[in-house]
């Protein structure tokens, strides 16, 4: 008896611990960008592009990167949404059951998830180059895509997989086709779900930098073209950070911060529409 005490109450202090180093690493970056970035942070940042010398020290903003982030992370997001939830229906076991080709599928998106983001970037280069395209905004949403992939896919495919047999039987019951069960009673049993798949691969995408280094290129301008070279806010940062004067590398601190809000923004978006979204649940 005072061995499983002991047991239990080791394993919930390393479970308090635990919990304590993920929440106290998030608040440690938060505040450290926040007291970093915040000083240099103003309206000019967000509304105007680099002007002249702006990577000198001189006046300007970052308007271009935040656009471009947000047509990059969007863009990406949408076309990866598009091809993931198609994936992760097709892989429920009334289409596909547990057959070897759905097996090698998972185990391919498994693999694709663990490739370092540098690698899309480099195969969507050389993509490019053998296509005769340049870097631009084009070139960055499709790399960003095949990123976001995988992890879109998996994720909801988890979430798919909570859907009781039951409910589908029922809808089978009463005459529905295998593809009005997978829309109108899977996908609605499992949107919240679905956002938060649609959330992580959207922090991912307009978070990274590696994939679109090569593919999207760097402009101060706002692009008008999918063809256009585009800004983004993870380049921005590194870019300033990478200058040896301290007014340009307090920006990139800023630039991080914008970045940080946009993220935190999207989250308690996603969280509300989410709370909306739970009627459609059975419990």
């Amino acid at each position: 008896m005072r061995r499983r005490k002991a047991e239990e109450t080791i394993f919930k202090s390393l479970m308090i611990a635990s919990i304590a180093v993920v929440v106290g690493t998030l608040l440690t970056i938060v505040i450290m960008i926040t007291l970093k970035g915040l000083p240099a942070l103003n309206l000019a940042m967000i509304t105007q592009t680099p002007k002249g010398g702006y990577y000198l020290g001189k006046e300007g903003g970052i308007l271009n990167a935040i656009v471009g982030s947000l047509y990059l992370a969007v863009g990406a997001t949408v076309l990866a949404f598009l091809i993931s939830l198609p994936i992760a229906l097709f892989l429920q076991r009334d289409y596909i059951g547990k057959t070897r080709f759905a097996s090698v599928v998972k185990l391919s998106m498994d693999i694709l998830w663990g490739i370092p983001s540098i690698v899309y970037g480099a195969f969507g280069f050389i993509i490019m180059l053998y296509l005769g395209v340049r870097a631009s905004l084009l070139g960055g949403i499709i790399a960003l895509t095949l990123l976001e992939i995988p992890i879109m896919t998996r994720a909801m495919d988890e979430v798919v997989r909570t859907v009781s047999p039951d409910l589908k039987a029922a809808s089978f019951t009463l005459g529905a086709t295998r593809l009005q069960t997978s829309v109108n009673v899977v996908v609605r049993q499992v949107l919240p779900g679905i956002m938060t798949a649609v959330l992580l691969a959207f922090g991912r995408g307009i978070g990274d930098a590696a994939s679109i280094l090569f593919t999207a290129g760097y402009t101060d301008r706002i692009p008008t073209s999918p063809l256009d070279p585009v800004a983004s806010l993870p380049l921005a940062v590194f870019f300033q950070l990478g200058t040896p004067f301290p007014e340009v590398q307090q920006r990139a601190y800023a630039s991080a911060l914008i970045l940080l809000l946009i993220i935190l923004l999207i989250s308690v978006l996603t969280r509300l529409l989410s709370k909306r979204f739970t009627r459609h649940t059975i419990r």
